[in-house]
């Protein structure tokens, strides 16, 4: 009872409560500005980042219209319902359980005019390496990729987690900087080829490094 109906509530009411105080500052390229003003689902994006940004990224997912996949899990049932408070949409699946059917939930979402939202090390890692997963995506749907660096100047760090998850504090500056796009993968092409692993890591890595340096200079 707790776990299903009143811990939801809780993490909802901290997370937003918390997002509050943040000074949150997006840099956007030109194209991903105008890519958010369509609304009718012709044009979706893949938004991209690296496991442990999350927690930062989850304060804008209204603003990009986000469609992600919950695991079939407790932990994923919690996650659903406050993302969908939150604004965002969610398709119940996992690389273990429910694959194909997250998988097919999130291609209607994406087709009701949400963009799709992707950690790429995921779901276990290893971090800071991108999986096919979303090159599968970006081809299914044709849509070009972003990638995304978020840099904090205080923040609450958990190292013993995998994934370097980190929480910003109270009035935290956040720095979210997109980069992009790369090019929407093609047909016939294999989501699994090293070389667009290779590419887009260097602009997940090449976001961060800007993010970090706006907060820096800023």
């Amino acid at each position: 009872m707790f776990r299903k109906y009143l811990l939801p509530i809780i993490v909802y009411v901290f997370y937003r409560t918390l997002t509050f105080t943040w000074r949150v500052r997006i840099i956007e390229p030109d194209s991903l500005k105008k890519a958010l003003e369509n609304k009718d689902g012709k044009t979706p994006v893949v938004l991209a980042h690296w496991h442990g940004d999350e927690l930062a990224l989850i304060s804008i997912v209204k603003r990009y219209r986000i469609a992600t996949i919950a695991s079939q899990s407790k932990d994923g049932e919690l996650m659903s319902k406050v993302l969908g408070w939150l604004g965002a949409k969610t398709s119940r699946g996992s690389s273990s359980r429910g694959a194909v059917q997250g998988l097919k939930g999130l291609i209607r979402l994406i087709k009701d005019g949400a963009n799709c939202s992707f950690a790429v090390d995921g779901p276990k890692g290893p971090i800071y390496k991108v999986k096919p997963g979303v090159f599968e995506i970006s081809r299914m749907i044709s849509g070009p990729v972003y990638a995304a660096g978020v840099a904090v100047d205080r923040a609450l760090h958990f190292p013993k987690s995998w994934n370097k998850t980190f929480l910003p504090k109270p009035f935290a500056k956040v720095v979210i900087y997109w980069v992009g796009p790369m090019n929407p993968v093609a047909r016939d092409a294999d989501p699994r080829n090293p070389d667009l692993a290779l590419e887009l890591e260097v602009l997940l890595n090449q976001a961060r490094d800007q993010a970090r340096k706006f907060i820096a200079d800023n």
